[in-house]
């Protein structure tokens, strides 16, 4: 018999959002050079939260200036100088996790469960974490005396908007490099904020800069000559346009960009205990992961089992208000992400793969989309073959370890996989043959500061997290 829950609202009071915000540029809020401004909105409501600008050229070479400026005091504190402004900024994001997570949710449209227990404790451990590699640089292994890049450009997506500017911004720090952000322009206010955590952290001017808008003032931080180091997390197709951009300059890139996860399930493995890893790998953030495991490989012989037990699962998610803290599944991002998502399912049906969602009504406003799940898919179907982000799961079947390798490094993603099995050589085995930059054993979506983050092939290369993401700021 199922528990009916009494809704239990989060209170959106804690958190204020002011009508309309500048950039942050050298330490304080500034207009933009054109006057523009655009609108952020609440996905699950479609409420407009706030204004923000649209940053021009002028804006981005304002901000890169000034980080320029910051750069050689910044650079030449000791490192243990810049670990107290990293350690400040770590318990300020403690402090104020409230705060930042009723924001996040408002403008991401994720479930404030997450919010408030995965992406804000994951913010503040990457800023613990790089501050103690702030005064132990040389004994990192990249020579006794690895020196900073200067300026680092960073452009972070819209699905954790928090978490990854946290993972660029404190290694980036951390090492000596000043920094100019350019969050997703459907999630800008988490970035926003942080502008303002920085200010009570004390952190120098100029040393963090936050420009905000759409894909030309990423474009301009891009091409911007002054620039020393980009940094990318989104889409495949956006990471090949700076790609090109950046060839042939001495300016350094890193790319963290899509993916198309096999989660494999032996049939040895512990059926319920898998099930949640892959309700976990896949309607974690609405489907909005990169590393997602959005193709579900499962032994024949307990398919049908699985399947069973994954479909009781999925019958019973909560869809709904993200500030509700039952809801397990929020509002997807944008009406364009959304259209995405209903295109390449309604693929997925013309092709003839079997579709099906477990009984919810969503809400009448916003953008929704319930939990899906589809069987008697090969890998011809579109759906198994590109990225969908968004809560969508595609199962094939395989009789043996090789053939479950063979498909699941048929794609040309290589971001994540996770392998199911009571069989600790076979983990190991299945793990050196997976072409994946994290291959997660029992378990799916693990995430810590120390252990780096990345992928292969069209999933982009470099490294976040871990003493390899210092690597992307020193000049070594």
């Amino acid at each position: 018999m199922a528990f009916e829950y009494a809704p239990a609202p989060q209170s959106r009071a804690i958190v204020d959002i002011a009508p309309s915000y500048g950039l942050f540029i050298d330490g304080e809020f500034v207009e933009g050079t054109s006057g523009e401004l655009r609108k952020t909105i609440s996905p699950a409501s479609e409420e407009v939260l706030a204004e923000y600008t649209q940053a021009g050229a002028e804006d981005v070479d304002r901000a890169v200036r000034a980080a320029r400026r910051a750069f050689p005091a910044w650079s030449a504190l000791p490192g243990a100088e810049r670990a107290k402004y990293l350690f400040r900024i770590a318990r300020i994001v403690q402090e104020r996790s409230r705060e930042l997570a009723v924001l996040e949710t408002l403008d991401n449209g994720k479930p404030i469960r997450e919010t408030r227990d995965f992406d804000l404790p994951t913010v503040a451990a990457h800023f613990f974490y790089y501050a103690g590699w702030a005064d132990k640089l040389p004994y990192a292994g990249f020579g006794p005396d690895p020196r900073p890049l200067g300026v680092a450009g960073q452009i972070i997506p819209w699905n954790f908007p928090l978490m990854m500017l946290a993972w660029k911004i404190a290694p980036a720090l951390a090492t000596g490099n000043t920094v100019v952000l350019k969050p997703a322009e459907t999630t800008p206010l988490s970035a926003l904020f942080f502008a303002d955590v920085c200010r009570q952290a004390g952190l120098p001017r100029g040393v963090v800069n936050i420009v905000t808008g759409d894909g030309a003032t990423g474009r301009a931080l891009v091409e911007h000559p002054d620039i020393n180091k980009i940094a990318f997390t989104g889409s495949t197709a956006v990471g090949k346009g700076i790609a090109r951009a950046v060839a042939g300059t001495d300016r350094r890139l890193s790319l963290e960009l899509g993916g198309k996860a096999a989660n494999v399930v032996f049939d040895d493995a512990p059926i319920d205990q898998a099930v949640e890893g892959i309700v976990t790998g896949i309607f974690f953030n609405q489907g909005h992961v990169c590393c997602a495991g959005s193709r579900l490989l499962v032994q024949e012989s307990v398919a049908e089992e699985v399947l069973e037990s994954l479909k009781r699962r999925m019958a019973t998610l909560r869809v709904g208000d993200p500030l509700d803290k039952n809801t397990d599944i929020g509002a997807i991002n944008s009406a364009e992400q959304l259209a995405r998502i209903r295109a390449l399912a309604d693929t997925g049906e013309a092709e003839g793969a079997e579709r099906w969602s477990p009984a919810c009504e969503l809400p009448g406003s916003g953008f929704w989309f319930a939990p899906t799940l589809f069987t008697g898919v090969t890998q011809a179907h579109r759906i198994a073959r590109e990225e969908i982000f968004g809560p969508v799961l595609s199962v094939l079947t395989f009789r043996t370890p090789a053939e479950a390798v063979e498909k699941a490094n048929n794609t040309p993603y290589g971001l994540s996989a996770g392998v199911w099995t009571e069989k600790g050589s076979r983990i190991l085995w299945m793990a050196d043959r997976l072409r994946a930059g994290v291959v997660w054993a029992n378990t799916f979506n693990r995430f810590d500061p120390s252990s780096p983050f990345g992928g292969y092939k069209e999933s982009g290369y470099g490294r976040e997290g871990g003493r390899h993401g210092l690597e992307a700021y020193l000049d070594v």
